[in-house]
């Protein structure tokens, strides 16, 4: 991880103006030519960069986004996707910003620039609780999607299962082993985040296949007049509806989480003018795929949307094709997921990392240490995976919160800060707005996400 050094970097701009912070700018190469320029490296492609930020962004979170257009309505869904896309657009260039001005390198260190090892601390811990909620949801899903799944006494048959029974080959302790083991760890073992470029790009690509899918069966049931249209507003017949509405406001105002690799990201780059056009353009990207996949999603499904929409794609669509179309959707999500996982593995490991040996020499350059805090974390993830698959309800909970604080409470607190008078009126206006929904919507969906738990524990005992 990277502490503050006495030298930090005098000038940001292209590549060259680049200076080593006392070696320890996180993961980047070591090998130096005798003038002290990096012969291995000649920084990241913007393509390559937008990729592994759309990658960061787009993972789990899009199959609930369908369900929350049941919940909000088409208009007030869409248009909270394109609000969220530009909060958090606001969000990053604030955290940018701040980073130049205190020449650091890293979202830890902003954090630690405004609030003392407290803030990076306190980064670091949410950074780590919410990376690997979400491996281990993805890993989950992956298992489901593969092997199958048993819940309220029904079991919902995996791919592999489907096409070729029950082995033992194809179990989900098996299946996961294997795609730990083939998959995670090799690209888990990159030190450089752009060296998952092309695994970020098939991912996107993957999203993209699941998208044009999803609004192909759509278009010709709508043609064939078998789907009707969905409703436009939310229904609020009584209170609890209203209620009901901020338990989906959390899913898109943390829709676009990618705070986390922006610093990784910009690093690599050969010029770091271009982090800002790389982040609209992943975030357009991601907005595109969003809005696509919610409107499509819900047309097709309508009132009968379920919270995880794959879930839907496991019975007859009414069409042709339709148990091939169903493999087919199932099975690119699960390798998008995949492709996922290690870019939010680098985020952890670094940040897990600056917990503990936050005084220690660059992660890269101690290969002992980058092995043990790679391999550590992939055994107690694939583990929690196999014997713990209720931990989505306890991640619901910890994952949402530490999330948020990751996208805007620090980026807005950091801004109200304002440690080196960067920040304007209108910005400072904004990081209230922002601390104000991120605390109240997370508030709101948590009371009633603990109440439907209570009421459904309450129901089953009875």
């Amino acid at each position: 991880m990277t502490i503050e050094s006495p030298n930090p970097i005098e000038k940001r701009g292209n590549r060259k103006n680049k200076q080593v912070l006392d070696e320890k700018v996180p993961l980047l190469p070591t090998k130096q030519e005798e003038n002290g320029a990096f012969d291995e490296f000649n920084g990241a492609s913007f393509a390559g960069a937008v990729f592994n930020l759309s990658t960061t962004v787009v993972g789990a979170g899009i199959m609930a986004l369908p369900a929350t257009m049941k919940v909000l309505g088409l208009v007030p869904g869409l248009l909270l996707i394109v609000f969220g896309a530009f909060l958090t657009e606001a969000s990053i260039e604030m955290l940018v910003r701040f980073s130049r001005a205190g020449k650091a390198v890293s979202y830890g260190e902003v954090m630690g620039d405004a609030f003392g090892n407290v803030g990076r601390t306190l980064l670091q811990i949410c950074v780590v609780v919410n990376n690997i909620g979400v491996m281990i949801v993805y890993m989950i899903i992956i298992g489901d999607v593969l092997s199958g799944t048993s819940s309220s006494g029904e079991h919902h048959f995996g791919v592999l299962e489907g096409w070729f029974g029950a082995q033992w080959w194809n179990s989900r302790f098996f299946v996961l082993l294997v795609t730990t083991l083939l998959v995670f760890t090799p690209l888990a073992t990159f030190k450089r985040v752009d060296s998952l470029r092309y695994t970020s790009a098939v991912s996107v690509a993957l999203a993209v296949v699941f998208v044009v899918i999803t609004a192909g069966i759509a278009i010709v049931k709508l043609i064939s007049g078998s789907i009707s249209m969905p409703k436009l507003f939310p229904q609020l017949p009584d209170l609890a509806s209203v209620w009901n509405l901020f338990t989906a406001v959390p899913v898109l105002v943390t829709a676009y989480i990618c705070h986390y690799n922006v610093h990784s990201i910009d690093n690599e780059l050969e010029d770091s003018s271009q982090i800002k056009p790389i982040v609209r353009t992943s975030l357009l990207l991601c907005s595109t795929v969003y809005i696509t996949t919610s409107f499509f999603g819900f047309l097709l499904f309508g009132d009968n949307t379920l919270d995880d929409v794959l879930a839907n794609f496991d019975s007859n669509l009414g069409i042709p094709y339709s148990s091939v179309l169903n493999d087919a959707v199932r099975v690119s999500y699960a390798v998008h997921l995949m492709l996922v996982f290690p870019i939010i593995f680098h985020a952890l490991r670094l940040n897990l990392d600056g917990l503990l040996f936050p005084y220690a020499r660059s992660l890269s350059s101690d290969n002992w240490r980058f092995a043990l805090i790679t391999a550590v974390p992939l055994l107690a993830i694939f583990l929690a995976a196999n014997f713990i698959p209720s931990i989505w309800d306890a991640f619901q909970f910890t994952g949402a919160t530490a999330a948020v604080c990751i996208a805007f409470i620090f980026p807005a607190a950091i801004t109200l800060r304002d440690r080196h008078g960067v920040a304007t009126r209108w910005d400072k206006v904004l990081s209230v707005f922002m601390i104000v929904l991120a605390v109240l919507s997370n508030a709101v969906a948590v009371y009633s996400d603990a109440y439907s738990l209570f009421k459904k524990s309450k129901g089953s005992q009875s």
